[in-house]
């Protein structure tokens, strides 16, 4: 008798412990009243309203609150879940919002001069001239052909480092190569812009007999020396992510290494290896400062990459802010940010277009 009634009892302890839960709207509700609590306090009815402050304390009065109602109504476990998810997606907005805001403030402050006529086609020249139709079609043509000349040489010598590295390098010599492209990953853009302006003149004066102190190569070589190391540290990983079990396999099969490392080892990793380099490329066609004192600054347009100034848009739109023009260095600033969005996408679309079936 006394077992048929404890195995009854069962059922109403695990009832009286059932799980309580706070409703999905839960959340919304929190966040509306902290909102409007600090809007009161912090806003409305202020002479300086300190938008800054009452974001901080929405934020802090919904974690508590969250915090509170979670520990007393799902227990100890589920409230620190609670408040833990709450910490993420605060720390996931607040680093969003920054990002949000910028492409807000670039958009509408430069669109409405970007889609004017003549933005694309035409130069600063006679820009002091109130009638004269300032556009930026030589700045973007300066930044697509230093940043593909840069591109086309650092390609080549990152991809090649990296596959030595990972595929042949063994002992000291791999170690200093290792280091040296550690060390170049994070110097600074100034000294890249410094190295190609001390070195190329006195390449042009052996190999042409005449010294030339800017010109678009020059800036496409201080890039070279930003994204070289980017290409070999991004190849490298992707190179190590192949599973040695390929190698092994091609081994077997009696290929080569040399063919092994061309038909296996970069087909599975080449999805990887295009986007990083799209990546790289998006990440140093907005340099700046290495093109003001390599690539220097024009006012029409320049095609020849060895010879003369040529412009690029990260330059433009600093001699545009410095000029005054400031709605003009923000149409600049907003051309700038569609060409790294648009080389994201595509490095997206490499990725997922090569990646290796099964994947």
């Amino acid at each position: 008798m006394s077992t048929l009634s404890t195995v009854n009892s069962v059922p109403e302890t695990f009832a009286s412990r059932k799980q309580r839960y706070l409703p999905k709207w839960f959340n919304i509700a929190a966040g509306g009243a902290a909102l409007i609590i600090s809007l009161f306090f912090f806003v409305i009815g202020q002479e300086q309203p300190d938008i800054v402050v009452a974001g901080m304390a929405t934020a802090a009065l919904f974690l508590a609150f969250s915090a509170l109602c979670g520990f007393a109504v799902e227990g100890r476990r589920y409230g620190k879940n609670r408040l833990a998810t709450n910490i993420i997606i605060g720390a996931f907005v607040m680093a969003v919002i920054p990002l949000i805001s910028l492409l807000y403030t670039v958009t509408i402050h430069g669109w409405t001069r970007m889609i004017q006529a003549g933005f694309f086609t035409h130069t600063t020249f006679g820009s002091s001239n109130i009638d004269t139709v300032v556009g930026a079609g030589h700045a973007i043509i300066g930044t697509l052909v230093i940043t593909g000349t840069a591109a086309l040489i650092s390609v080549p010598f990152g991809v090649l480092t990296a596959v030595y590295l990972v595929e042949y390098g063994r002992g000291t010599f791999a170690k200093i190569i290792t280091f040296l492209v550690d060390v170049m990953t994070g110097i600074p853009s100034i000294v890249a812009g410094l190295f190609a302006a001390a070195l190329i003149p006195i390449v042009n004066q052996q190999l042409f007999g005449q010294a030339q102190f800017k010109s678009g190569f020059m800036g496409a070589i201080a890039l070279v020396v930003l994204m070289t190391p980017l290409v070999v540290r991004n190849t490298q990983e992707m190179l190590q992510l192949v599973p040695n079990e390929l190698r092994e396999a091609s081994y077997a099969l009696g290929v080569s290494k040399a063919a092994t490392i061309v038909k296996v080892v970069l087909r599975t990793g080449v999805s990887g290896i295009v986007s990083g380099i799209v990546i790289a490329t998006a990440r140093i066609i907005g340099e700046s400062a290495p093109l003001l004192i390599t690539a220097g600054t024009t006012d029409s347009y320049n095609l020849n990459m060895f010879q003369g100034q040529m412009l690029t848009l990260p330059v433009y739109v600093y001699n545009e802010y410095t000029k005054g023009h400031q709605i003009t260095a923000w149409a600049g600033a907003l051309i700038l940010i569609g060409i790294v969005l648009l080389l994201n996408l595509f490095a997206r679309w490499i990725a997922k277009r090569f990646a290796p079936a099964g994947n």
